[in-house]
């Protein structure tokens, strides 16, 4: 029996014994109860629940140690089992969070997105997500319509060229860029720092930033772009910082910092710390293993 079978029919079960139960219920409550019986619409998200806290492994040896581990780590450690197999809401809860992962990656940032934040907004060469997933070279580059609209509609020369892509996760970008762009902005804005215009990059890979390095010649680019997501988390978002960003730009010429989102590194802090880091960066003029 394949997986999505056997989840099918721990679902039919545990919801024909809901309706039992709910049956039974009815049959024997009092007249309180029946005036306001639960719809089947209330049944509790399994998302509320704070993995981290949920300690389902009945009359730990070491309760004070078993919390600990479990709060050191998103990761699904303690989850217990019914007999060989998962427990139903274990499983449930894995699904739902794979669920939320795969909406993620292959999600779209609302049109008026980019506007709303002051960016101008392009595409790489990838058309659909089906495309960027299986062509990461062309998530690199931009159409040469894209190029002269930047030309022409960007500042050449600035000290730093912020953009923003969805990447791999467009939750990320929706999450965190309201908070993050307004900190980085005031930050380096506070220090002196000349910004171009915001850039969107729909579809876009890290690399996309050598393509707009090249062509707007900023000092420092950094680009803001969704992580791969995970079951612990699909709004995380990473940051790569690059000086005198160019075509064939070697990975180990970038400093990156990752894990932004509300589990990790909030997003005003990180704006504040990118800002603090680009500075350093520009001091330097140097990034990567280059910076000290």
């Amino acid at each position: 029996m394949s997986l999505e079978d056997s989840v099918r029919l721990i679902v039919e079960e545990l919801l024909k014994g809901m309706e039992k139960g709910k049956n039974q219920s009815s049959n024997n409550a009092s007249p309180l109860a029946n005036s306001s019986i639960v719809d089947e619409c209330q049944i509790t998200d399994l998302a509320e629940i704070d993995l981290q806290r949920y300690l389902q492994v009945p009359n730990p040896v070491n309760k004070a140690l078993y919390e600990e581990m479990k709060l050191s780590t998103p990761a699904r450690i303690g989850v217990w089992r019914s007999g060989p197999r998962p427990l139903t809401d274990t499983l449930l809860r894995f699904r739902a969070d794979h669920a939320v992962a795969q909406d993620s990656v292959l999600g779209e940032v609302p049109e008026e997105f980019p506007a709303k934040y002051n960016m101008v907004s392009v595409q790489t060469l990838c058309l659909s997500k089906d495309e960027y997933l299986t062509r990461p070279d062309l998530g690199r580059k931009l159409n040469d319509e894209n190029l002269v609209f930047l030309t022409n509609g960007c500042p050449k020369g600035a000290t730093v060229q912020i953009i923003v892509s969805d990447g791999l996760s467009s939750k990320a970008v929706e999450a965190n860029i309201p908070n993050l762009l307004p900190a980085l902005i005031q930050g380096l804005e506070g220090m002196g720092v000349k910004l171009g215009t915001t850039i969107f990059v729909r579809n876009g890979r890290v690399a996309v930033m050598d393509t707009i390095g090249e062509e707007l010649k900023p000092e420092v680019a950094v680009i803001l772009i969704g992580e791969r997501p995970g079951l612990g988390t699909a709004e995380s978002m990473s940051a790569y910082m690059g000086y005198n960003p160019r075509l064939g730009m070697v990975e180990s010429e970038r400093t990156v910092i990752s894990n932004i989102h509300k589990g990790g590194t909030p997003a005003a802090e990180a704006g504040a710390h990118l800002a603090s880091l680009i500075k350093k960066i520009l001091d330097a003029k140097a990034s990567g293993v280059n910076l000290e």
